[in-house]
């Protein structure tokens, strides 16, 4: 096998391999950078891409998180596709709420632990605890060799299990292990991560000294994280309301065991935003799928002192004009870096001038650089690339047999 690791090699995001064997070829992930321009120029060059080459078997993509997927919209139609039926299901709803969803004609399915032949290449994907639903390891076997790719994945999310599970019985004879490193060199990633049963008492904390409503500015895709709030309202006693594009979302995992919009304390909110875009492409038969469920803007200053609202800044028109905003707070939960933005500058203001307190309540979507050694030196590779990171020269401070890798550098497992 031959690898190419177009992008990842220096920074988080965008990520995008190319592995080689027999003169067929597969990619891995096709990402937009973080801080990328979302266009067809930002597509790594990697031959059948952008022009038809019958080389190119197929792109696989690892989890539905927009710096794994993003550039794919730019990929030839009919191309090859390859993810989990979730991911297929979870881009293919946003299509109507965000400019980041996508549709695709071509897929195969992944599989936890079935193994997928695509030519010369046989792909085993292992289910991964991530702040991503449906998000996957892969083991990508040829020519007798074995290439493990961690994806994204942490050990003390809702799904914790699997990574002890996988540590106990971690893939054999890995020649190469490209592992992500996100968590490598951020301030306070030395310390003990929380997991999402602790973050659950510090949502209901939070909730509990509230005397309104309480907004949760959380990712809508980050099914675990809408877990933890909706355990944190049954015990703090208040109902959980979700706009409609969340509620498809965690409908369309096709998991019963996730909250639902027909569930006890859960009602569904149609932000003005979202409302538009269901009629401008018509589909009033998903606004329909929720009416039991709907609750209405005039009905938001009633239930203000017993609700938490999930939230965005894009909402804040709407609840300005239902009075229900005496005694807010709003519970920050994504990222701390996201918040200083200059994006969100004009959010940060409007806080202010309503007296909105802000509190933040979140743990990370990756490993530990403690989970990130288990990982490793359960698969004991023969070599650690570093990929996904802003730090991978920090690598050789926490891993053995690491070998360092630059973006656009094609080189041989068998010599690596």
């Amino acid at each position: 096998m031959k690898v190419c690791i177009h992008r990842g090699t220096q920074e988080v995001g965008g990520t995008c391999i190319e592995i080689e064997s027999h003169g067929k070829r597969i990619a891995l992930d096709v990402g937009l950078p973080l801080d990328g321009a979302d266009s067809i120029d930002s597509l790594p060059p990697v031959e059948g891409f952008r022009d038809p080459d019958e080389s190119l078997l197929a792109v696989v993509i690892s989890h539905p998180h927009l710096d794994h997927y993003g550039l794919a919209r730019y990929l030839l139609p009919g191309i090859q596709m390859v993810m989990g039926a979730a991911t297929e299901r979870i881009l293919n709803a946003s299509t109507l709420f965000t400019p980041t969803g996508m549709k695709f004609t071509n897929v195969l399915h992944l599989d936890p632990l079935k193994p997928l032949s695509i030519g010369p290449f046989t792909i085993t994907p292992y289910l991964n605890d991530h702040s991503a639903y449906d998000a996957y390891s892969l083991l990508i076997s040829a020519d007798g060799q074995r290439l493990f790719y961690s994806g994204d994945f942490r050990g003390h999310g809702r799904k914790s299990v699997l990574f002890e599970q996988f540590l106990n019985s971690p893939p054999s004879a890995v020649d190469v292990l490209l592992m992500e490193g996100t968590t490598i060199g951020r301030t306070g990633s030395e310390s003990k991560f929380k997991t999402e049963q602790e973050l659950e008492h510090c949502f209901g904390e939070h909730i509990r000294d509230s005397k309104g409503m309480v907004l949760v500015w959380a990712s809508g895709q980050n099914i675990d994280r809408l877990v933890t709030i909706f355990k944190a309202c049954m015990k703090s006693g208040r109902q959980l309301i979700l706009d409609m594009y969340t509620a498809e979302i965690l409908r369309v995992t096709g998991n019963p065991k996730l909250p639902q919009a027909d569930w006890n304390g859960i009602k569904v909110f149609l932000p003005w935003s979202q409302k538009q875009k269901i009629v401008r492409e018509g589909e009033f038969d998903l606004a329909e799928r929720y009416k039991a469920a709907r609750i209405y803007p005039e009905q938001l200053a009633r239930v203000a002192d017993h609700s938490v609202m999930l939230f965005r800044p894009s909402m804040t028109r709407d609840l300005e004009k239902t009075q229900c905003l005496q005694g807010a707070t709003l519970i920050y939960s994504l990222w701390p870096g996201y918040l200083g933005r200059e994006v969100n500058r004009t959010f940060r203001e409007w806080l202010k001038a309503r007296g909105i307190p802000l509190v933040h309540c979140h743990t990370s979507g990756h490993a530990s650089p403690q989970d990130l050694q288990r990982f490793a030196k359960a698969i004991a590779p023969k070599m650690l690339v570093p990929i996904h990171s802003f730090a991978t020269d920090r690598f050789h401070s926490y891993f053995e047999n690491v070998s360092m890798k630059n973006d656009g550098q094609w080189w041989e497992v068998s010599y690596a």
